[in-house]
């Protein structure tokens, strides 16, 4: 047993305002959590991992008693100061690291020492999950893993980092990539740093491995994904993007028809009423005959049963299926009906639905559907569906599909719900 002797003597207190006129003692959690790590660190050489709001300065105490560390991730990025020569020292299958920020202005000289300190060509996987100040110094000791790094996910970045990015151009053995600007997204690379631009796409290109990307709240995302999405080499299984206007996206969309492999697809952008914009992104999609999951956010918007129709018809090996769209009707429901393995479909849409036309959706699905969840979150207040056409419903998804139906009327945010004859 660890701590046969019981945990008072790890306890560190901190004397707290507990109101205006009351102060008194209480735990320091994480300290005390943090003085427990050391002690487990000592009693625990097989362990693999290490997480948590590990403090700084702990590291230096249990890396050396770690030889079988592979993977850490700290809340505090902070937490690594010193430990890169600990690591290279004394844990040589250290692998993959995370941590969630990193907010001091000296982040980025010290994570890059902390890089260029490990043992080169050793990092796998690394991952920041919110905002840090890291940039052109990380990014380049970044490449000091070049040959080994495989996943790579920087979310929060820094507005002023965003043209640090092509600084990771060795970094071409990637298959897994995530690019996020921190806050209202103002760098738009193609515009203001065409150079960079350039050479971010060529750097892009050159991982011909990648199979994930995703990037969110980019300005330039879709002129920077186009290319990738030609590139014949390249084969994606996932795509995920967020930030973008539909009506500005043409090139980008009219390239994801190129990428056949890919099987999961996540895109949010500013919608288009332009018939034109609609029927190009719903074109491309239909030659995507490989998706198994689609979700579609404000882009969709505009898409009428038509769309659905046509993407049903040609996407039949859909698992999960959610999407806006604009007044559908039971008009789609016998083509959805003829996705064998759909199990999640939800509509963020204005739907016009009967009672009719979603039981015989139902009665027509067969044991591929089982465990189906049905979500219908904005139908029209026009065709609500009665408590009792909504109980028959559901008892006939659980009864045939061990599935769920969830339903919601939708609201215009423009009206009150509490307008109505006031005389």
């Amino acid at each position: 047993m660890f701590f046969k002797d019981g945990l008072e003597k790890f306890e560190i207190n901190r004397n707290v305002q507990l109101s205006s006129k009351k102060s008194g003692f209480r735990i320091d959690a994480e300290t005390t959590a943090n003085r427990l790590l050391e002690v487990i660190a000592r009693q625990t050489p097989m362990l693999e991992e290490l997480s948590g709001a590990i403090l700084k300065g702990v590291l230096s105490q249990c890396i050396p008693k770690l030889p079988n560390l592979q993977r850490l991730n700290v809340y505090r990025g902070e937490a690594l100061e010193g430990a890169g020569n600990l690591i290279q020292s004394h844990c040589p299958l250290f692998k993959a690291l995370q941590f969630y920020g990193w907010q001091k202005d000296d982040a980025d000289q010290h994570f890059a020492t902390f890089l260029n300190h490990m043992r080169p060509q050793s990092l796998e996987s690394f991952e920041i999950f919110s905002v840090s100040q890291i940039g052109a110094e990380s990014f380049l000791a970044l490449n000091c893993h070049r040959e080994t790094l495989t996943e790579l996910k920087l979310n929060g970045i820094k507005a002023e980092s965003i043209p640090a990015l092509s600084m990771l151009k060795g970094c071409t053995n990637l298959t897994s990539l995530l690019l996020s600007e921190n806050g209202v997204a103002t760098q738009d690379l193609e515009k203001r740093h065409n150079d960079i631009f350039l050479e971010v796409i060529a750097w892009l290109c050159q991982c011909r491995g990648l199979r994930t990307i995703c990037m969110y709240n980019l300005l330039s995302a879709p002129a920077l994904l186009t290319p990738v999405l030609l590139e014949s080499s390249i084969h994606l299984t996932k795509l995920a993007l967020e930030g973008y206007l539909m009506s500005e996206s043409w090139d980008f969309h009219q390239a994801l028809s190129q990428q056949t492999s890919l099987q999961d697809l996540w895109l949010k952008g500013e919608s288009s009423d332009d018939p034109e914009d609609v029927d190009i992104l719903v074109e491309s999609l239909s030659k995507l005959e490989n998706l198994t999951d689609m979700r579609l956010q404000e882009v969709s918007d505009y898409f009428l049963d038509k769309h659905f129709c046509k993407l049903a018809k040609s996407l039949q090996r859909l698992e999960v299926w959610e999407s806006s769209g604009y007044a559908i009707t039971n008009a789609i429901w016998k083509d959805m009906a003829s996705i064998k393995s759909l199990r999640r479909l939800e509509f963020s849409a204005q739907t016009r639905f009967t009672s009719n036309g979603i039981m015989d959706f139902i009665l027509n699905l067969g044991p591929g559907n089982n465990s189906l969840l049905l979500n219908i979150a904005m139908q029209d207040v026009d065709f609500n569906l009665t408590d009792e056409e909504q109980s028959m419903i559901r008892e006939t998804m659980t009864s045939k599909l061990d599935g769920r139906f969830d339903f919601m009327l939708f609201r215009d945010p423009e009206v009150s719900e509490f307008e109505g004859d006031s005389d």
